[in-house]
């Protein structure tokens, strides 16, 4: 895709957003379209899968904030028509169309900025634009792969301990039929006489030297005579291919995992991109989770409190017993230390067991007259469980 294709193309419109919509209205937009439109829920629909793809190509560029001011800012700079084909170059005082501004301060070659300096508009668009004569032709570079971004879902407790899952993926891919390089096997690409490896031609138009992506190698700099059969010489190819990933412990819901270059392959050996998988944590039934440690609530007798006992409750890797002091409060939360999520630097969180007292619903005769008779010892005891209570 040429730079101008890239930058006609609208990718808030394809994601659905306004071109002021915030990252989470990005992200928002972007993982609804992307449930709807993944092949694995639209089998064979080939207009699917190209919507997806799109869809990606857009949040690849906009969920980047450097990308998107780029993005932005390049968008701009042709809806004014300032690179229409009737735009026209000043050329006193460093106008542009009659614009009062300075060419070489937009693309960055101006003596006041950093000549050729990385990061601006003139980084943007290739290094197109050069003052006439002395001008650098900056050289190709490489596209590299788009990111790709995926979802998956684990149980708690994988979460918690690390688990590895298979991941399927629809994306660009390095053609295995040429490991990339787009010519056929046995053959390589040669240098472009024309443009001799730089990727762009220049011509002169006024004060100013123009340089515009060479034709006969398409601004990649080099010409492959025999194109590989399978990529027709792009050095990569659409499939589906499934991934193993080691998702780390201590993983928490909605978190974000970065796996460098296993994204989109970038054309002809480039590099890929990464891969941005969010991980999605369903609730346990029996714990919950605070940061590092667990948390677990044991159901308890009232008489267990009173006299104290020793509890066993379930850890992440088995079961261990938790000692209950006489006289404990109902609530009371008991601490295990070590016995949590694995932390990522080694060791482990708490196990934090809180004591909830169950009250019995019905109680035979025995344990009736038992009960009757503990309350009038207690009373005779001078224990009133609402001493000192604000509302007695």
């Amino acid at each position: 895709m040429s730079q101008r294709e890239w930058i006609e193309k609208d990718f808030y419109k394809e994601l659905g957003v306004s071109s002021d919509a915030s990252a989470d209205e990005i992200k928002k937009a972007y993982r609804k379209l992307a449930r709807d439109l993944h092949p694995d829920a639209n089998p064979g629909d080939t207009k699917a899968e190209e919507r997806f793809k799109t869809v990606s190509e857009a949040h690849a560029v906009l969920s980047d904030p450097a990308k998107r001011k780029e993005y932005d800012e390049a968008r701009r700079l042709f809806a004014s028509g300032g690179f229409g084909p009737g735009a026209g170059y000043s050329t006193g005082g460093g106008g542009f169309g009659g614009g009062g501004f300075d060419i070489n301060d937009l693309f960055g070659g101006g003596g006041g900025g950093a000549a050729g300096g990385d990061g601006g508009l003139g980084d943007l668009f290739g290094g197109l634009f050069n003052r006439g004569g002395g001008g650098r032709t900056t050289a190709s570079r490489p596209h590299r792969g788009s990111d790709v971004e995926t979802e998956t879902t684990l149980e708690f407790r994988e979460a918690a301990q690390g688990v590895t899952v298979p991941l399927r993926l629809t994306s660009r891919s390095a053609c295995t039929t040429c490991h990339g390089s787009g010519a056929e096997p046995g053959t390589s690409p040669r240098v472009c006489p024309r443009c001799n490896g730089t990727g762009v031609v220049s011509r002169n138009q006024g004060a100013f030297g123009f340089s515009e992506p060479c034709d006969d190698c398409r601004g990649t700099g080099s010409i492959i005579d025999d194109p590989c059969a399978d990529c027709h010489g792009n050095g990569v190819t659409n499939r589906t291919r499934t991934i193993t990933v080691r998702v780390p412990s201590g993983v928490s819901d909605g978190q974000r995992i970065r796996l460098a270059g296993q994204g989109e392959a970038g054309l002809r050996g480039a590099p890929s991109g990464d891969l941005y998988v969010t991980v999605h944590v369903r609730p346990d039934k029996v714990f919950g989770r605070n940061n590092d440690d667990l948390t677990l609530v044991v159901p308890v007798s009232y008489g267990e409190l009173v006299l104290g006992t020793t509890l066993s409750v379930p850890t992440l890797d088995g079961r261990v017993g938790v000692k209950v002091p006489a006289g404990t409060a109902d609530g009371r939360i008991l601490r295990v230390r070590g016995r949590g999520v694995p932390k990522r630097g080694g060791g482990a969180g708490d196990l934090l067991v809180t004591v909830k007292v169950t009250v019995p619903q019905k109680l035979d005769d025995p344990a009736t007259e038992a009960l009757q008779t503990y309350l009038e010892a207690e009373k005779a005891s001078g224990f009133d469980p609402r001493a000192g209570w604000a509302g007695a």
